[in-house]
């Protein structure tokens, strides 16, 4: 390999691995301020957690040998990452790649159930989870499984139309928001829910952490482009470029598009849409950064900018507690881009005349992982129900989740022990 790719390969990692601070940042700010350290610690808890259980077994189940039925591979086949030590290969340079997808995928769930949830129930759930829905569906649509390509593994006319998921839309972004989805009904509702105003206490660090993850998601984009053997400046030079300006038109479409409901909606255009339309788009185009235009880009964010600016509001008419939008940018912002690709693609879609094959694919590949990530997160959720329990006490909630699991509180100030005593 090229120096300067390893290189590269390791940044877009640690660029990818500073997302989930970022994210802590972007959630810490949306919620009430006896909630942020809780939020926070959610994330940096998903990092302890998911980067040992990756090493041990996940890499393993992701992209080891032996596959189980297509779905996952064998979880001892290089449990530890003891062969690759012994080997001596650029190995690493995947699972150190790959490591920081798992734990950015796992830590976004966490906003759907802020405020209520105990943090031994958190730190449970996450190994349960990965093992069961995030290293299969890795290994079904990148590591050579039941979604990867076109070599048999999808039956009938799907054979001619490979899947495309550039970097994550299905096996992160889809993942997450229906776990999401899960826990918040499983779960239930804030106390006050629906009945009282529960603004975000600090949109500074919410803007913070939007900028952060936008920064962030060129690793995430960018770093998911796999070099040929023959011409590597050349290839990435273009796809690499081009993988940069889809990821950046959609954000910034992305934007515009949110801003713009809301100012048709509610009159005024907000910081928190801004946020907010910045990783819709974000959201959406990672999956289909390396397949379109972009024209086509630029398309796919205003439309993922707009449709998801009117799913958060969902929750209020299906009462369903989604405390950040989980649901509402990572679910259907997932959605949107996984099929757009089966319509804006330049190769394979239907609006540059190549049929119906990829799209329909492209469907049948998110409704799988729709399903596949649904069951898999309420088994673990009623596991870790009926074991732990979910839900702090009641009255810990109101007094703030922070002071309860924590003992913390991430503002001082006016107290008996602050500089303004």
């Amino acid at each position: 390999m090229d120096i300067g790719l390893i290189a590269w390969v390791l940044v877009c990692s640690a660029l990818v691995l500073l997302m989930t601070p970022g994210l802590a940042l972007f959630y810490g700010g949306m919620t009430r301020s006896k909630s942020v350290l809780n939020m926070m610690m959610m994330s940096f808890g998903a990092m302890g957690v998911v980067a040992v259980v990756y090493v041990l077994w996940g890499y393993s189940m992701s992209y080891g040998g032996d596959d189980v039925g297509l779905l996952f591979a064998n979880p001892f086949d290089v449990f530890g990452l003891t062969d690759i030590v012994d080997s001596g290969t650029a190995d690493f340079l995947t699972v150190a790649f790959q490591m920081t997808f798992a734990i950015i995928t796992a830590a976004l769930i966490s906003g759907a159930i802020a405020d209520r949830v105990k943090f031994s129930a958190w730190m449970l759930f996450l190994p349960l989870w990965v093992t069961l829905s995030y290293f299969p569906l890795a290994h079904m649509v990148w590591g050579g499984g039941f979604l990867s390509d076109a070599d048999g593994a999808l039956p009938g006319f799907f054979s001619d139309a490979v899947p495309v998921d550039y970097a994550g839309g299905t096996v992160v972004h889809i993942n997450a928001g229906v776990a999401g989805l899960v826990l918040a009904l499983l779960i239930g509702r804030r106390l006050g829910f629906g009945r009282e105003p529960m603004k975000p206490h600090n949109l500074t660090l919410t803007m913070l952490g939007a900028g952060l993850l936008w920064f962030g998601w060129y690793g995430f984009n960018v770093g998911s482009f796999i070099a040929p053997e023959e011409g590597i400046a050349e290839a990435f030079a273009y796809e690499g470029g081009l993988v940069w300006v889809n990821t950046t038109v959609a954000a910034s479409a992305a934007i515009l598009g949110w801003l713009i409901i809301e100012k048709l909606r509610d009159g005024t255009a907000t910081s928190l849409g801004a946020a907010s339309g910045v990783v819709a788009g974000l959201v959406a185009i990672t999956p289909a950064c390396g397949a379109l235009s972009p024209i086509g880009s630029i398309i796919l964010g205003l439309v993922s900018g707009v449709l998801c600016s009117l799913a958060v509001g969902l929750k209020y008419r299906f009462r369903y507690d989604d405390s950040l939008d989980v649901v509402g940018v990572h679910l259907v912002g997932g959605l949107v881009g996984t099929v757009a690709i089966g319509f804006l693609a330049t190769d394979g879609g239907l609006f540059y005349g190549d049929g119906l094959a990829l799209l329909v694919t492209q469907v049948v590949v998110a409704l799988f992982a729709v399903l596949w990530s649904g069951v898999a997160t309420l088994i673990v959720g009623l596991i870790v129900k009926f074991t732990l329990g979910w839900r702090i006490a009641d009255e810990d909630e109101v007094a703030g989740i922070d002071s309860t699991e924590h003992g913390e509180s991430a503002y001082e100030l006016g107290s008996s022990k602050g500089v303004l005593a």
